[in-house]
């Protein structure tokens, strides 16, 4: 699928709710599935991942209805999960699919759990090798990838476990497998990755040990909750709104978990105009609503690398607004970008490099001296052309440069976008922006 944007010559203005939060929702749905009771889930994503993930928990024995824009989830509780009838499809959803490993790994049934071609090339061996020393058993490819095949086996042994890189869905996996094991389960991090599972179980009714771990035989009970808006969708409009001169956007009710504001740090440390306001709670979930007007004074700025747990998924975006703003943004210890659902670093340094911005690729990370987009010159009557590589998160960002473009740019590669952002094109065009389908129709 093709996107065409073309520039614009007035600011971005208005409010919007973005989208709701994607590791939230995933989290709700499967902790609602194991629960207790009847679980209601409002403002839950409505996307292409989100359903797969839905879908796995019907077919786990879950009852899940809609009223009034309430999801309602019957967990399956003490009765337990139901042998699924056939394989588990998680689409396009990494954490679906490393979330559900954890807590089918000690079940005393068998599953396969499969993907599209995108997840099917993403490393699973970091969730096999740790829930292998829990006792479980689990098949992949020669190349550690999926389909995986689990043998079900109950009476999974508790584990410390190091990890050697930030991850919040293999924490969450093995986290998720501990609630089947004997003992307890404790998983440490180098750095602190997004805590939307150690902030939920609590609520579900499962309080978390000494140095994040969990009590094997905990159950989970019934709760209501209340999705944010997503900090990685609010920040494409953030971006925007700081790049385009005149703009003033606020973004409503958009979590801004401590392990997940990133993007608000950087945008502050280069000099942008970003406000969060109405501080509240969802829960155990911190919102606000950002405002974010356009400055002169936004600037390149580097990216400590402590900082990028907590804004991996906003990469893209930075990079877009990196690649028209003055001066060098540098970002090192990135290396996670590359197993993505495309390769990040590569994508984004592609499509960069061809609308004329100078920029330094490392294995890593990037550096990226903003300030001047161009167009090649045999593209300038028909527009330029970019590859999202079937990226929702590279397609978005070609999406807000092409607002600043010198002429109409064709993304491809866009037919993911759905996977985390529904509704993406229609909300840039209620704040002013210009994107469209290629023949027009609808995203």
């Amino acid at each position: 699928m093709i996107l065409v944007t073309a520039p614009i010559d007035a600011p971005l203005r208005g409010t919007l709710q973005p989208a709701g939060d994607k590791s939230i929702s995933h989290r709700a749905l499967i902790m609602a599935t194991l629960a207790s009771g009847q679980s209601r889930i409002a403002d839950l994503l409505d996307s292409e991942d989100v359903h797969a993930t839905a879908s796995a928990c019907r077919q786990l024995g879950a009852r899940i209805e809609v009223e009034d824009g309430v999801l309602q989830v019957t967990g399956t509780g003490e009765s337990g999960l139901s042998a699924p009838a056939g394989v588990l499809d998680m689409g396009n959803s990494g954490t679906a699919m490393r979330l559900f490993s954890g807590v089918l790994a000690a079940q005393d049934f068998n599953s396969e759990l499969i993907g599209d071609e995108s997840l099917s090339r993403r490393p699973m061996r970091r969730i096999v090798e740790p829930l292998t020393r829990m006792g479980a058993r689990i098949e992949t490819t020669d190349s550690g990838t999926a389909p995986l095949r689990i043998t079900g086996r109950p009476g999974l042994q508790g584990l410390d476990f190091d990890l050697p890189v930030a991850s919040a869905q293999v924490k969450s996996c093995l986290l998720l497998a501990g609630l089947y094991a004997t003992g307890i389960t404790r998983v440490a991090e180098p750095q602190l990755s997004r805590d939307h599972t150690e902030r939920m179980l609590p609520v579900f009714g499962v309080p978390l040990q000494p140095g994040c771990g969990v009590q094997g035989g905990s159950r989970l009970t019934a709760a209501d909750i209340r999705v944010p808006a997503d900090i990685s969708s609010a920040a494409f409009f953030i971006c925007a709104a700081a790049m385009i001169p005149g703009s003033d956007v606020t973004l409503r009710n958009v979590g801004i978990n401590p392990s997940r504001d990133g993007i608000l740090r950087f945008m502050q440390a280069a000099g942008a105009d970003v406000e969060a306001l109405n501080r509240r709670m969802f829960g155990q979930e911190p919102v606000a609503d950002i405002r974010v007007r356009y400055s002169e004074d936004i600037r390149g700025a580097d990216i400590p690398e402590e900082w990028i747990p907590s804004l991996i998924d906003e990469l893209p975006i930075i990079m877009a607004l990196a690649a028209v703003i003055p001066g060098t943004t540098r970002i090192r210890g990135a290396a996670e970008l590359r197993v993505k659902e495309s390769d990040r670093l590569a994508v984004m340094a592609q499509g960069l490099a061809r609308l004329g911005v100078a920029l330094q690729e490392y294995e890593d990370g990037i550096d990226i001296d903003g300030g001047q987009l161009g167009i090649p010159q045999d593209e300038l009557n028909d527009g330029a052309h970019v590859d999202g590589a079937g990226d929702h998160r590279c397609a978005m960002s070609f999406c807000i440069l092409g607002q600043l473009a010198p002429a109409q740019l064709r993304v491809g590669g866009c037919s993911h976008i759905g996977t985390s952002y529904p509704g993406f094109s229609r909300h840039l065009q209620q704040l002013g922006g210009q994107v469209a389908p290629a023949g027009g129709g609808h995203d």
